[in-house]
C-alpha cells in the first residue's frame, strides 16, 4: 500500500517551493522505509528546481543529503533492520549489470543512474527526494550512518562528503601531497576537511579573505584571494591537486598555471556556462583537466566509516522548512557557513 507523506516541492520551473503531499511507493521485498529526519540543501537542488541544467520534472521535491531512521522492511532486506540509522545519497537506483557498475561505480551507469529526484524510476514513476517525511530505497542503494557522527551533521555527507572524498582519494591526496581547494562553501569546506585528514597540506584560494579564519579552523594550512593577482604569481607550480568547488565558470588557464608538472584541475563543481580553454594550459606540464561526480555505494559507505572514525561531520546550520526559498537565495548569495540543513519535522 502507497504511503501518503508531507513535502515541499517545486511546482512548476523557477516557482517557490511549497508545502504539498506526495505518494511513496509500497515497500518492496528489498526496499526499506526511512523516517526522514534530516534533509541537505545542495546548490544542485537550486539548479534542478530552477532549470539551470535543463528541462526537469515537475512537481519536483528536491534533496539528495538524506539521514533518517528504518521504520520498516521488505520480507527479503538483509543489510537493515528497523531502527537502523541510514542516509540516502544522489541515486537510488542503476541497472546493476554493465561495466561500471560491476565495478562499484554505480553512479556512472551506462544506462543511467536513476536520480533521487528529477529522475524516473524503474516503475516509470518520477523520484522524489529528501524535503520530505519518509522515502522508501532499495537496500542497495541505502547507507549505514555510523554512531560516531550524529543525523544532522552526517546527512550533507551524502552529496557533499563524497563529491569531494572521491577525487581527494582518486588522485592520491595524502602525506607529502599539496592540495588547492577552489571555494570555502558547501563542497569546498568538506573537501577542506577530507584533505586535511587524508593528510595532505591544504590551502584554501577564493574570491576575497573572508572566511580565512574558519577556513584554518576547519584545517587549512593557507588560504590565498584570488581576486589578488599576486596569488597566481606566488603559487605558481605550487600544487599536486586543485580541487574547484565553484559552480561558476573559472579562468582555467590561470588556475592549471597553479599545477606542478602532471598535476590534476578537478572540478565537482557544475557551472551553468559552457568553458574555453587555451590547450597549451594542458600540454605545458603534462597537466589533466578532469571532472568527478560523486562516488559509488562502497565508496560513499567508505567515506562515511572514515569520517566518523575521524569525529567528521558538516559545518550547518539548521533551518525550518518553511525558510527553504530563504534559504536558496542565501545560498545563491554564499551566505551561509556551510550547509543548510532541514529539519525533516517541520515538514
Amino acid at each position: 500500500m502507497t504511503t501518503t507523506v508531507a513535502a515541499y516541492a517545486a511546482p512548476s520551473a523557477k516557482a517557490p517551493l511549497e508545502r504539498t503531499t506526495i505518494e511513496r511507493r509500497t515497500v518492496g521485498e528489498h526496499d526499506v522505509l526511512i523516517d526522514i529526519q534530516f534533509a541537505g540543501i545542495c546548490h544542485s537542488d537550486i539548479h534542478q528546481a530552477r532549470e539551470g541544467w535543463g528541462e526537469a520534472i515537475f512537481p519536483m521535491v528536491p534533496g539528495h543529503e538524506i539521514a533518517g531512521v528504518v521504520s520498516e522492511v521488505g520480507s527479503g532486506v538483509t543489510k537493515f533492520k528497523v531502527g537502523d540509522r541510514v542516509g540516502v545519497g544522489c541515486m537510488v537506483d542503476s541497472c546493476r549489470e554493465c561495466e561500471p557498475c560491476l565495478s562499484g561505480q554505480e553512479q556512472h551507469c551506462v544506462r543511467g543512474n536513476v536520480q533521487t529526484y528529477n529522475g524516473i524510476g524503474k516503475d516509470g514513476q518520477p523520484t522524489y527526494g529528501g524535503y520530505s517525511q519518509k522515502v522508501v530505497v532499495d537496500e542497495a542503494f541505502t547507507l549505514r550512518i555510523p554512531d560516531g557522527i550524529s543525523l544532522d551533521v552526517a546527512a550533507p555527507l551524502l552529496c557533499a562528503g563524497i563529491t569531494t572524498y572521491s577525487p581527494l582519494k582518486h588522485w592520491g591526496a595524502g602525506p607529502g601531497k599539496k592540495v588547492a581547494v577552489v571555494g570555502l562553501g558547501g563542497l569546498g569546506h568538506m573537501g577542506v576537511k577530507l584533505a586535511h585528514a587524508l593528510g595532505a597540506e591544504v590551502t584554501v584560494l577564493s574570491q576575497s579573505l573572508r572566511k580565512k579564519d574558519d577556513g584554518l579552523k576547519l584545517g587549512a594550512d593557507r588560504y590565498f584571494a584570488t581576486s589578488d593577482p599576486a596569488t597566481f604569481e606566488e603559487l605558481a607550480g605550487s600544487f599536486d591537486v586543485i580541487l574547484s568547488t565553484v559552480s561558476a565558470p573559472l579562468d582555467f588557464g590561470a588556475y592549471l598555471s597553479l599545477l606542478k608538472t602532471g598535476g590534476a584541475l578537478v572540478n565537482v563543481g557544475a557551472p551553468e556556462e559552457p568553458i574555453s580553454l587555451n590547450l597549451f594550459s594542458l600540454i605545458g606540464g603534462n597537466k589533466t583537466l578532469a571532472g568527478s561526480m560523486i562516488g559509488g555505494i562502497a565508496e560513499t559507505q567508505e567515506m562515511l566509516d572514515f569520517c566518523a572514525e575521524r569525529g567528521i561531520g558538516a559545518e550547518i546550520e539548521l533551518i525550518e522548512a518553511s525558510q527553504v526559498n530563504e534559504a536558496y537565495e542565501r545560498v545563491l548569495n554564499s551566505d551561509v557557513r556551510y550547509r543548510f540543513v532541514i529539519d525533516a519535522a517541520t515538514i
